[in-house]
């Protein structure tokens, strides 16, 4: 049976490149830095951290355009999983081509990482 330990949330935003790829690895590395889970060694006495189920939702301007290999390599340990969604913000930069800029956009991505645990009834 799987029971959630924790919920982090996150923004990420790629201002060059319109890449929305990078967007979404910014917001989950925004959620990942935000906690330290020493519980789970301390607490519940994981000594494997992959054991932990992580799982990832990211909102972002063009979903279909997300890399989500890219996305999950920023999580260093667990089985992975990935849902995007449509979502995030785009608003208007400027331009600067030798940042890989081909429109103003700025794409921001928002992200819920969530850590479930495998645990006995």
């Amino acid at each position: 049976m799987l029971k959630r330990y924790l919920i982090e949330l996150g923004t990420g935003i790629d201002q060059h490149g319109q890449d929305p790829t990078r967007a979404a690895q910014k917001a989950v590395k925004d959620a990942i830095s935000h906690s330290y889970l020493t519980g789970l060694r301390e607490i519940v006495g994981l000594t494997d951290f992959n054991a932990m189920v992580v799982k990832v939702k990211v909102a972002v301007p063009y979903p279909e355009r997300v890399r989500p290999d890219e996305v999950l390599a920023v999580i260093p340990f667990g089985r992975k999983s990935l849902e995007v969604v449509p979502g995030g913000l785009v608003t208007e930069g400027m331009v600067l081509p030798e940042l890989g800029d081909a429109t103003p956009e700025i794409l921001m991505a928002n992200a819920a990482v969530t850590v479930w645990l495998e645990v006995g009834e």
